[in-house]
């Protein structure tokens, strides 16, 4: 698997607040790019991400508030802001061929002060089924120890969703209990989520080479 990584690539200095800098990865078959200006006048991109609202499982588990045009660069504006503050990571997933998006990554900071941040993660119906999400995952967990000091990273899914629940299995994010009611999904319901974590002290995860 090939993961190569922007020359923003340096390790958190240990005296600074901890922060995420914008960072490409190449994958591959997909590229991870911060989410950036040039989203927000793409008409093609603005339309791709009203489409993915659209999306049933993306409605269900991962609801995005980009159901129109306004609404999404809205949304585009958040992620630009979370990067500019160092408070959030957000990606988007795309074809290395034709910049057509693939899906979306985010990592966040729950506890900027204590390392602790939450990682997760969506793919629109052509890019799954191909390890996609867990490779993505992997890479920017591993980037996310080495250059922002981050101490431990969780993901927490629905218990239905099984497909996450795979994702963080493969990336070495190990269980850790359930969740009860925790959180509303898109159907208006709460539902009980699975929390699963990796610690910064934790061996690589164990996704292989050619996934």
């Amino acid at each position: 698997m090939n993961i190569a990584a922007s020359s923003t690539d340096h390790p958190q200095d240990p005296s600074e607040p901890r922060a995420f800098v914008r960072t490409t990865f190449d994958l591959g078959d997909a590229v991870l790019r911060p989410w950036g200006r040039e989203d927000a006048v793409s008409d093609a991109m603005l339309a791709e991400l009203v489409a993915a609202a659209a999306d049933p499982l993306i409605a269900l588990w991962n609801p995005l508030p980009t159901n129109d045009r306004p609404a999404a660069l809205a949304w585009l504006e958040s992620r630009h802001a979370g990067w500019d503050s160092g408070a959030n990571a957000s990606f988007a997933v795309l074809d290395p061929a034709d910049g057509v998006l693939l899906g979306g990554l985010s990592l966040r900071w729950v506890d900027r002060a204590d390392g602790l941040a939450m990682i997760g993660y969506w793919l629109l119906p052509a890019a799954r089924g191909r390890g996609l999400a867990a490779r993505a995952t992997n890479a920017v967990t591993a980037w996310a120890f080495r250059t922002s000091a981050a101490r431990r990273i969780e993901i927490a899914h629905a218990v239905g969703n099984e497909a996450s629940c795979r994702v963080a299995h493969r990336c070495g994010y190990l269980p850790e209990g359930t969740l009860r009611a925790s959180h509303r999904f898109g159907d208006g319901t709460y539902h009980d989520e699975h929390l699963h974590a990796r610690l910064s002290t934790d061996a690589e995860g164990g996704l292989p080479v050619n996934p």
